[in-house]
């Protein structure tokens, strides 16, 4: 009786935990999915109210410190460029930077899939999503992208855009996330 009882004790145990890691694998983070939310909604402010301190400027823009940040990346940064013709700002995560071609693919995919699985509020609106197709990745390529399109009705967020980077530097390999306003025609 003791030994039929710790086996069905033992299934139902199995059961929950294969269960979970189920869920686990099909479903965003939560952190990830609130602190993406956030920034999105921001960039409706063209992302002023998560903007921190101003880094070192450069000709052609101004950096400052990400006060948002995304779970698992090594910076967040907003950028605001000297442009007359477009005065929106970005908003980019480095997640990756290092020499393992195999690392930084695991962690490109593992960022498209957290992005294809995110559901963004934005006020009182139906929850909206980022659609867009995987860029796969070559070892022998310098440079791989992955374009998602927010799904937004909102006019604001027409030409918003998660532009998902694998790129081969100099000194090895870097995975970036850039949330932009992209003019396409």
């Amino acid at each position: 009786m003791k030994k039929i009882f710790f086996l069905i004790l033992l299934f139902v145990a199995g059961t929950f935990t294969s269960r979970a890691q189920f869920y686990k694998t099909y479903l965003p983070s939560s952190e990830f999915s609130d602190s993406l939310s956030k920034i999105v909604i921001d960039f409706k402010s063209n992302f002023n109210m998560i903007q921190g301190k101003e880094m070192t400027p450069q000709p052609e823009m101004n950096t400052y410190q990400s006060k948002t940040t995304l779970p698992a990346a090594l910076h967040c940064s907003i950028f605001r460029y000297h442009s007359i013709i477009d005065t929106s700002a970005s908003w980019q995560a480095i997640f990756y930077d290092g020499d393992n071609y195999k690392d930084a693919y695991k962690v490109y995919k593992d960022i498209f899939n957290q992005l294809k699985k995110c559901k963004i509020k934005i006020g009182d609106q139906n929850n909206f999503a980022f659609i867009g197709d995987f860029g796969k990745p070559k070892e022998s390529v310098r440079f791989t992208s992955s374009s998602l399109k927010l799904n937004s009705i909102d006019w604001i967020y027409r030409n918003f855009f998660a532009e998902l980077e694998l790129t081969n530097t100099y000194d090895g390999w870097e995975v970036q996330l850039n949330l932009i306003n992209k003019n396409v025609n």
